[in-house]
């Protein structure tokens, strides 16, 4: 420890004032996420005319059914020829077929036969024919916008309109044209507000941007919800993305961007969050369950995803899809205007409201307060650091100062992102350690008197609640220093997960070989005579069995977090975390509940019981996981800062049966050592 207590108080100090306003910012954070508690239950209008349809019901009725249900808004995806031809809006032929037909004799229409007699008629050009209203005034003018006005003309001679459109059928027929006018009032009139999904041009023009979002004003009006764009994409991008933010601006809508399936950040869209950027986090996260997860879904569990999902991810967008395998009993339509219903309620039971999508204010803390917190990381640093190596009041101070001037610096200057992350993943990692750090002084001062199993768990009881509430200050760092609207939004992300899980034990690890010694009784032999003591260890079978079974924990306990495919979940673990999601406010982490927690009630008993060292530092290692994870569910910065701390003690709840269990099963294991030990003792 630091030589002069005054120095440890005087950097305790900083670390106490960089967690106060670091709490600050927590309480500003959380009343920007109340202020936002707005859900829109969006569908597809086109898939809610197919199901019309499948089921012989007026498309009007099936609208007004899901507008009670609770949906909102409906989205409008752009059209293609292939579309309008297949509901008889418009008729596309090839100039090719038309030669066909002439020479099979089969084209009756004689002003036809005469065009193609003429060679008026081009063999590799398509030919649209439609009536001369306001659908196909619009097709002609996203075919011009699309191949230039110079590859599409109007046939002159004819008794209806007819396009000549240079290029290939196949190609034409699946051009994405723009969103047609009649579709967008149809949703307006049914009494929902329009999402917007238009794509982008290729080498697209200020023109294009333009006329895509005047077509879209002139239909839609004021009833314009958000823009949720198609395709890998933005609409502007990449040369026009001022354009489109400047129209985004002037009417007010809000850009919807989709969370990734592996839900972390967005799905990969070129110009996307720069546009965010543009529009001053005017923007909405969305989520869509996978096509194939939810064919497996019952209609209930896909209620409750979505309760889960608005509630911990910050979702203010939810993209409904039709349940395509109805309830038996049922009918399609029945069962997901059941399935809407039930997402509406939940949302509505949970205090949430259903309606265009609640925003996020564009808050960021202020920088010179930001100095508090980051200088605070680097005292918790220094403070860790006076652990493992001896340091004089001048030398704490000034690695805290240099420390703190190195992550402040970037940050006054009007950068300093990256010192932000860096500060929290320290805090993240250092303040677990620097917890199980104090309890070992706190357990230094119990005799091993035995103690009874009761005491022991009401020990645990009281003590782990007071290690949870001090490692929770690397919480409050990582919410205050992170917490601005782009992290709210997930455009910027808290880098090290996985550091942050590993880490800590390391740290505690380090802790523990300079208190103690770990493989020989008596006085410490100092930190890295134990280190090479520990590899210069004989090894055997046994020790080689404890190894494999470490680095199985390791890989379980490692590949399990973050957001990659990594470890898969055992089945009966899915309905574990189903059954906690029901009867918890927010479902704890497995790693706190099961693991670290009870290793905490059985570190004490070890203790008590006078163990040795390294059946000890075992437990006290398991115990630093539930520490670690903890302070890293505030990482996720999506999740509403109050839900991590219910989630906290939510953890700290589930883990007391567990971890009184794992105190009485150690027990029944020493009875029966013991036990047999005798027995093998009486056999010689």
């Amino acid at each position: 420890m630091l030589k002069q207590w005054n120095t440890t108080r005087c950097l305790l100090a900083v670390v106490l004032a960089g967690l106060l306003i670091s709490l600050f910012f927590s309480v500003q954070r959380h009343q920007v996420e109340e202020r936002s508690r707005q859900t829109e239950i969006m569908m597809e209008y086109e898939a809610l005319v197919k199901l019309a349809d499948a089921e012989g019901k007026p498309v009007a009725d099936v609208l007004a059914q899901f507008r009670q249900a609770g949906v909102t808004s409906l989205a409008v995806y752009e059209t293609t020829l292939e579309k309008l031809a297949h509901k008889g809006v418009l008729t596309p032929v090839t100039g090719a077929d038309l030669h066909h037909a002439v020479r099979a004799g089969t084209l009756s229409d004689p002003i036809w036969r005469q065009l193609v007699n003429e060679g008026r008629i081009k063999k590799d050009y398509l030919y649209i024919a439609g009536e001369d209203d306001r659908t196909f005034r619009e097709v002609e003018q996203d075919l011009k916008l699309r191949l230039g006005a110079g590859r599409v003309a109007r046939l002159e001679g004819l008794n209806r309109p007819v396009l000549a459109v240079q290029g290939t059928a196949e190609l034409l027929l699946s051009l994405h044209l723009g969103l047609l006018s009649d579709d967008m009032q149809a949703v307006t009139n049914s009494g929902f507000k329009l999402m917007a999904r238009p794509s982008n041009f290729v080498a697209v023009n200020k023109e294009q941007v333009e006329a895509t979002f005047r077509r879209i004003e002139a239909a839609a009006g004021g009833q314009v919800s958000s823009v949720l764009f198609s395709g890998d994409q933005t609409l502007g991008f990449p040369g026009e993305l001022d354009t489109v933010a400047a129209e985004l601006n002037r009417l007010g809508w809000t850009l919807a961007m989709t969370e990734h399936p592996l839900q972390l950040q967005f799905d990969k869209q070129d110009g996307l969050l720069e546009l965010a950027k543009k529009v001053n986090y005017r923007v909405a996260r969305l989520y869509v369950i996978d096509k194939a997860e939810q064919k497996k879904m019952t209609v209930k569990e896909g209620i409750h995803r979505w309760a889960v999902t608005d509630e911990e991810r910050n979702i203010r967008v939810n993209f409904l899809r039709p349940f395509e395998k109805p309830t038996p009993g049922e009918t399609s339509l029945e069962t997901t205007l059941v399935y809407v219903n039930g997402v509406r309620e939940s949302l509505e039971d949970r205090g949430f409201k259903v309606g265009p999508a609640g925003l996020f204010a564009p808050f960021f803390p202020s920088r010179l307060l930001l100095a508090l917190p980051l200088f605070g990381a680097a005292a918790a640093v220094v403070l860790y650091l006076s652990l493992l190596v001896p340091l004089t009041r001048a030398q704490a101070l000034a690695l805290t100062a240099a420390g703190g001037a190195a992550l402040f610096v970037p940050v006054l200057l009007g950068g300093g992102l990256l010192m932000r992350q860096v500060a929290a993943l320290a805090s993240a990692c250092v303040i677990p350690a620097l917890t199980m750090n104090f309890m070992l002084s706190r357990w230094e001062k119990r005799q091993a008197t035995g103690g009874t199993l009761l005491r022991i768990c009401r020990d645990g009881i009281g003590e782990l609640a007071l290690a949870i509430l001090l490692s929770l200050a690397g919480g409050a760092y990582i919410s205050g220093l992170l917490g601005d609207v782009r992290f709210l939004l997930e455009m910027d992300i808290y880098r090290g997960v996985k550091l942050t899980f590993l880490a800590p034990i390391l740290l505690v690890l380090l802790v523990y070989l300079k208190r103690y010694n770990v493989l020989h009784a008596g006085a410490p032999g100092g930190l890295w005579r134990q280190l090479q003591e520990m590899l210069n260890y004989p090894v055997r079978i046994v020790t080689l069995g404890g190894f494999g079974a470490l680095a199985l924990v390791a890989w379980v306990f490692i590949g399990r977090s973050g957001h990659t495919a990594g470890v898969p979940v055992p089945a009966f673990e899915v309905k574990l975390r189903a059954f906690l999601e029901q009867v918890m406010i927010a479902r704890p982490r497995e790693k706190e509940f099961m693991i670290g927690h009870p290793a905490f009630f059985v570190a004490i008993m070890a203790v008590y019981r006078n163990w040795p060292r390294a059946v000890h530092l075992l437990f006290v290692l398991g115990a630093t996981i539930g520490q670690g994870s903890l302070v890293q569910t505030f990482a996720h910065m999506r999740t509403p800062v109050v839900m991590s701390a219910i989630r906290a003690a939510d953890g700290y709840l589930a883990a007391l049966p567990f971890g009184i269990a794992a105190v009485i099963g150690m027990q029944m294991l020493v009875y029966l050592s013991n036990l047999l030990g005798r027995r093998l003792a009486q056999d010689e």
